[in-house]
């Protein structure tokens, strides 16, 4: 099998962004983007997902973090779907619900080729720190559009903004981890391609 690796720049006049990652690792992380709270959940993303990740990123942060966040989440839809290739194998769907003590996440998504984004959930703050929850969905939804995959987020309780943030990149890590595993040798839909 080919390696399922990609690495991708990007650079505007906002940020400047490289992103590595490797589907078949085993959840090694190398993260720096000047966000202290954005960094903390990637490497749960790859932790929990067993996706190598490495990513540095420069951004506007004079401004504020979205610029930066969002572009993440671009670069990250990016070196998904390279990395996936032709999907060729892959089980396709993944779905986990991850307790974070007073707080549940609950993600399904599938790798279908559709972007699509559903994202339920609410806070008690505007704020994590400094970081404007907000930016949780912005970066979510940057990374299924341009990762071309349905992410269905669905936070039913919790009152801590942190915990219901790290629930649910933690359950999006186990998602994928389960969508990205090579289950057999065909493309897992009956058009022939995703």
């Amino acid at each position: 099998m080919e390696p399922r690796t990609a690495e991708i720049q990007r650079q505007t006049n906002e940020t400047d962004i490289t992103c590595r990652l490797n589907l078949d690792g085993v959840g090694a992380y190398e993260i720096d983007t000047g966000v202290g709270f954005l960094d903390h959940m990637l490497t749960h993303l790859s932790k929990h997902s067993k996706i190598d990740l490495t990513v540095k990123a420069r951004g506007d942060l004079h401004i504020d973090a979205h610029h930066t966040v969002e572009d993440v989440g671009i670069c990250l839809g990016e070196c998904l779907l390279k990395a996936l290739g032709d999907k060729r194998g892959i089980a396709r769907y993944g779905q986990s619900s991850v307790p974070m003590e007073d707080a549940l996440a609950n993600v399904a998504l599938d790798l279908s080729g559709r972007p699509f984004c559903v994202y339920n959930a609410d806070y008690r703050a505007a704020k994590i720190g400094d970081f404007d929850v907000e930016c949780v969905e912005e970066m979510l939804r940057a990374f299924s559009n341009v990762g071309k995959f349905n992410l269905h987020v669905n936070v039913p309780y919790g009152t801590n903004c942190h915990h219901i943030a790290e629930a649910i990149f933690k359950a999006i890590g186990q998602a994928l981890a389960a969508a990205v595993r090579v289950v057999g040798s065909d493309i897992p839909s009956t058009k022939g391609q995703l």
